[in-house]
């Protein structure tokens, strides 16, 4: 008896004869059924791997088989065939659950591929909770971890939004791992940070000698995530020409390459995030609609950190372990009253914020316990709201100063730190201990501080 189990669902004989003669060379066994009623008879008799349903049927639609199966047999793929340029169509039903579609005339060789993805589906679909930002028994983050196990299991594109700091890429890591492409690459690359002209070259590659400084071949982001997942984290920040060819490729599942004359046929599941209202960009004609509706199949919002108070305390120690395993030291634990405060605090940077003040707090802390001192937030801060309203606190004025002059604040609190530390390292002719005492740091917390900051 073969391994895999699949079901054909068409009213013409010829094509299903052709799709039977395909999935049997892949070694399924094929059943066939005519129309929907059929259909729904079999898959109450029998279980099945992998379900392939044409759109129009005499006595339905593959829509209300989509639907049919994820009621009755949720752990099942299923991929429908559309009319060609039925985009429209083909959303709903991956809206639906659909694991995936195929456009008339067939493709082969497409389905073929598109089978053996299937076929890889996970059977265990919990998340790892290993990852800090997927942590924690808030309900919100409950519901997270189950909309992230349901939408791995097809291939439609996700669309991940929430503020900054949240998690956005541990949640496409998430999908993509928990998916049929888990032993495939995921490659994640952030928009904002490829300059314009180098886009289409980073993205679709170039050939050699194709303009002036390509000295070689070179493969581009869709090439490289082939058979695995693109992760377009800041996709907002894309110009316009670049959404036009992004679109392009994403609708005919092929790129060109710079100075290439033909296209080749890529495999890609594409995942985006940005912390941007993207249906205002939309609006402003800052993205494009069509590009829009084609990314963002389904959407993932990844809830704010003062949406989940209850998780901080299981962050904390996550992140308290890490810090002190990298510095060789026992991780020290939290006050009652350092506790209360980060109950209270909102939390403007998410995830990340809260990684960076325990981290400072660590570096500060004498011995084995945080004190509210070395957490330095004696009152909570204003909410991301408060801060776009009224700017008025000198850690707002300072943010602002250092947005403006280019550089983050972050970066811009760490040259000083560094630069403090380099002269007093100078001054004792780089004796850590000495130079430690002078600092007002323990030996421990400056060879953190060293190794943080890279210093030699």
């Amino acid at each position: 008896m073969n391994a895999h189990q699949a079901l054909i669902v068409d009213d013409e004989a010829d094509i299903r004869e052709l799709l039977n003669i395909t999935l049997s060379q892949l070694g399924l066994g094929v059943t066939e059924a005519a129309n929907l009623s059929e259909a729904k008879t079999l898959l109450a008799a029998q279980a099945f791997d992998f379900c392939l349903t044409d759109m129009r049927m005499p006595d339905g639609s593959g829509l209300e088989l989509v639907n049919y199966i994820q009621q009755h047999c949720p752990a099942m793929p299923v991929a429908v065939i559309t009319a060609h340029g039925n985009t429209e169509l083909a959303v709903e039903c991956l809206k639906a659950g659909a694991f995936d579609f195929v456009s008339k005339p067939v493709e082969l060789t497409r389905l073929r591929s598109m089978v053996k993805t299937a076929l890889q589906l996970r059977s265990e679909q919990a998340v790892p909770v290993d990852e800090a930002g997927l942590t924690g028994s808030s309900p919100v983050m409950s519901r997270l971890r189950e909309q992230i196990g349901r939408v791995a299991r097809s291939q439609a594109p996700i669309f991940i939004s929430g503020e900054s700091g949240t998690g956005k890429e541990l949640v496409a890591r998430a999908i993509h791992y928990l998916g049929p492409r888990a032993n495939g690459p995921f490659i994640p690359v952030n928009c904002g940070a490829i300059p314009a002209e180098l886009m289409e070259s980073e993205f679709f590659g170039h050939r050699k000698g194709s303009f002036t400084g390509a000295i070689r071949d070179k493969q581009g982001l869709f090439q490289a995530a082939d058979g695995g997942t693109l992760f377009l984290d800041e996709v907002a920040d894309l110009p316009l020409p670049m959404q036009v060819k992004l679109l392009r490729a994403i609708q005919e599942k092929s790129v060109r390459a710079i100075g290439d004359s033909e296209e080749k046929p890529i495999d890609v599941r594409i995942l985006s995030a940005t912390h941007k209202n993207l249906q205002h960009e939309v609006q402003v004609d800052h993205f494009r609609g069509d590009l829009f509706y084609r990314i963002n199949v389904i959407e993932i919002a990844v809830p704010p950190l003062r949406e989940r108070h209850e998780d901080i305390p299981a962050l904390a120690q996550i992140f308290l372990a890490r810090f002190a395993s990298e510095a060789g030291s026992s991780a020290p634990r939290l006050d009652s009253e350092a506790a209360k405060i980060l109950a209270a605090y909102p939390f403007p940077g998410n995830v990340r914020e809260l990684e960076n003040i325990l981290e400072r707090a660590f570096t500060l802390c004498s011995g084995n316990v945080i004190s509210a001192t070395d957490l330095g937030l004696t009152s909570p801060a204003p909410t991301p709201q408060a801060q776009l309203t009224e700017p008025t606190s000198a850690a707002s004025a300072v943010n602002t100063f250092v947005s403006d002059a280019g550089i983050s604040l972050d970066q811009h609190l760490a040259n000083i730190e560094r630069a403090i530390i380099e002269r007093t390292l100078e001054e004792n002719r780089w004796n850590r201990s000495a130079s430690a005492t002078k600092l007002g740091l323990t030996f421990r917390q400056l060879r953190y501080k060293l190794s943080k900051l890279g210093i030699e």
